[in-house]
């Protein structure tokens, strides 16, 4: 069985107290009892080993709910005690998530703890067998995790060890928690244990002597903080956040800072700081729902922190914010301040990118199921294409005792395919400034790239299903094609499926040789998706029809092809569809059946920015997708109707 990458559990107990000049607050936490838990990816309870974990540095981050980009403060010392895993630190990051956790913890909220980090060895004990851990007794099933390195701990609201607790403490009070201990089995790379003898009594001296070093380096850390923020003043956001996490003095980073301030030489006229441009693309992404994983692989942590700094705002602020916050603030008339606006260089090029990020979020959600069935190919120009097949066998000949080879024979199939253009525009208008709706931003093109995404469906579906004639003046799908079988025969159980399987592999080349190209997919309606993935999947029948009298209940079909499934092949409002007619298709790269062409290859709408019209006060974007589809060899598909 896999072992999941990461392991994320576990209480907390809490206390917030004012540290140093500035009353920062503290907290101090039990990571991990010692005992059970359950943890998503196990099947069994798992036991993490205490002197199998790894622990590089008393210095780790602390967040909430495991995500980088909500950080929450660092940790200032962590230790072994009694069996369990305790840690204290500073609740040192300007977040939103670090001021919840310090107010809500000091209001009595029962945060608890999650430790995450790789596992890198994890034993199974069986039922029956017992197990020694952390000094004490496990009856299996469970999993132990003999060897896992600590790379962080977060605030959680909801615990899997239900043995833990939380406890929150006013500031003043003292510690409910043993924090005065020594560190045991799990010892940081970074610290030097205590070198004293345990017999003589100086074990809690050096220990003490540990915890104020501790505590002076979190002082310092603290004071190194705030010094450069007050350097930075709210300006350079990304460069402070980039000197806060590589650890910069307050020296360099006055050095780096006076840098980015300076004018260049060809600079006349400096601009108002602004936020960087990443970052207000964060914000606009924020304000559209878009969900923290997709924004956390787009964007580095610094960013979504400083873009967290500006939630809630509007369109307007946020135009301002692009601009330099130089715009006279809206009023009455919306004319001069979008004049002002869209004049600057910035601004539209950010509500470009964003156009760009959400049409294709927009595009990649609609259903994709015809990118399972059909080639992809590339024009480079909108004029109708002919594509040639060779067909004929090149199967070797015998060699005369001359020694001479013969020519093989190429015959050729006729293919056409044309490109067209499919798109959309939409503009940001004074409406929308008025309403101060910055969802505007990001709600509109995702709309029209799941148009775009929507256009090629209904090309592919409403081909395929209108049976369009071909060149020698029959269907698409004809008997004489020996790609369409009709009849109560036809329905999608284990004979019908053996019936098509061995129609599919009949077809022929144009000299009558077998075409020797198997079948790859099944294409089903959503009412036959559960029966096509349990012929392909279960390998015992479970037939009890006088029918099935006498034959054998293994499934010969498991496995063979792989099952696509979309709701385009029995919606009413196409030609032809039905909800009992299924297919089987060769490999669209290698007997293509459908063909999608993208003009130059580009498979993905685009977004252009223009100048508005004289009547519209804003700015205009315009969507397009340039591509084509169209029916190619009839032996790459074969339609089974389902029914007579």
């Amino acid at each position: 069985m896999s072992i999941p990458n990461f392991l994320s559990f576990l209480p907390i107990a809490v206390n917030l107290e004012a540290a140093g000049e500035k009353k920062i607050p503290t907290f101090s936490m039990v990571a991990y009892t010692g005992g059970t838990m359950r943890v998503d990816g196990f099947a069994h309870p798992v036991v993490v080993d205490m002197s199998g974990l790894d622990i590089p540095s008393h210095n780790l981050p602390i967040r909430l709910d495991h995500k980088p980009s909500q950080g929450v403060g660092h940790s200032t010392r962590i230790a072994a005690h009694n069996g369990e895993l305790v840690a204290e630190g500073l609740i040192s990051r300007d977040t939103s998530f670090a001021k919840d956790v310090a107010s809500s913890g000091t209001n009595g909220f029962p945060w608890k703890a999650s430790i995450g980090g790789p596992v890198i060895q994890a034993d199974f004990v069986a039922s029956g067998n017992t197990v020694e851990v952390n000094g004490r007794k496990f009856e299996g099933p469970v999993y132990v995790v003999r060897n896992m390195t600590l790379k962080e701990i977060s605030f959680v609201d909801n615990a899997a060890d239900s043995n833990t607790h939380a406890v929150v403490q006013a500031k003043g009070e003292p510690h409910e928690m043993p924090l005065t201990f020594t560190p045991q089995s799990v010892t940081p790379t970074n610290m030097t244990p205590p070198t004293s003898n345990p017999a003589s009594g100086d074990t809690q001296t050096s220990v003490d002597q540990i915890q104020k070093q501790i505590r002076a380096a979190a002082v310092a850390e603290t004071h190194r903080i705030e010094a450069i923020r007050k350097i930075a003043s709210g300006r350079f956001p990304d460069l402070e956040s980039k000197a806060i996490e590589e650890g910069w003095d307050a020296t360099r980073f006055e050095l780096a800072f006076l840098r980015a301030s300076r004018p260049s030489e060809t600079q006349q006229h400096s601009e108002p700081q602004r936020p960087a441009q990443l970052v207000l693309e964060a914000i606009a992404m924020q304000s559209a729902g878009t969900s923290l994983r997709a924004l956390e692989k787009q964007y580095s942590e610094p960013i979504l922190e400083a873009a967290d700094r500006y939630r809630g705002i509007g369109l307007q602020e946020f135009c301002e914010m692009a601009c330099g916050r130089d715009l006279p603030r809206f009023r009455r008339d919306a004319s001069g301040w979008l004049q002002a606006a869209f004049s600057t260089v910035s601004l539209p090029g950010i509500l470009s990118n964003i156009a760009n990020k959400m049409l294709l979020d927009g595009y990649e959600y609609v259903e994709d199921a015809w990118r399972q069935i059909c080639k992809f190919s590339s024009v480079n120009n909108f004029q109708e294409h002919v594509r040639y097949r060779l067909t004929s066998s090149f199967k070797f000949e015998k060699i005369g005792d001359g020694g001479e080879l013969k020519h093989g024979k190429i015959d050729e199939q006729k293919f056409s395919q044309k490109a067209d253009t499919f798109g959309i525009m939409f503009a940001l208008t004074r409406q929308m400034i008025i309403n101060d709706d910055l969802a505007a931003l990001t709600d509109i093109p995702r709309q029209i790239g799941m148009g775009a995404a929507e256009a090629i469906c209904d090309a592919v579906w409403e081909l395929l299903l209108s049976n369009p004639v071909q060149p020698d003046g029959k269907p698409f799908f004809h008997k004489e094609h020996k790609n369409l079988i009709e009849g109560p025969e036809t329905a999608l159980d284990v004979d019908g499926l053996t019936l098509a399987e061995i129609a599919f592999m009949e077809q022929v080349k144009p000299n009558g040789r077998p075409l020797g190209i198997p079948a790859r997919i099944m294409l089903v309606p959503t009412a036959l998706k559960v029966v096509a993935e349990m012929l392909m999947k279960s390998t015992v029948l479970n037939e009890t029809t006088p029918e099935s009298k006498g034959k054998p209940n293994t499934n010969p079909h498991a496995g063979k092809f792989e099952v696509t499934s979309t709701s385009y092949l029995s919606n009413a409002t196409f030609k032809n569809a039905s909800s009992k007619a299924w297919y089987l298709l060769a490999d669209p790269n290698r007997l293509p059946a459908l063909e999608v062409a993208f003009l130059g290859g580009q498979d993905r709408p685009t977004v252009e920015r223009a100048d508005a019209d004289f009547n519209v006060l804003g700015i205009q974007f315009r969507g397009y997708l340039d591509f084509g589809v169209k029916e190619q060899d009839h032996r790459g598909i074969l339609k089974m109707k389902g029914e007579a």
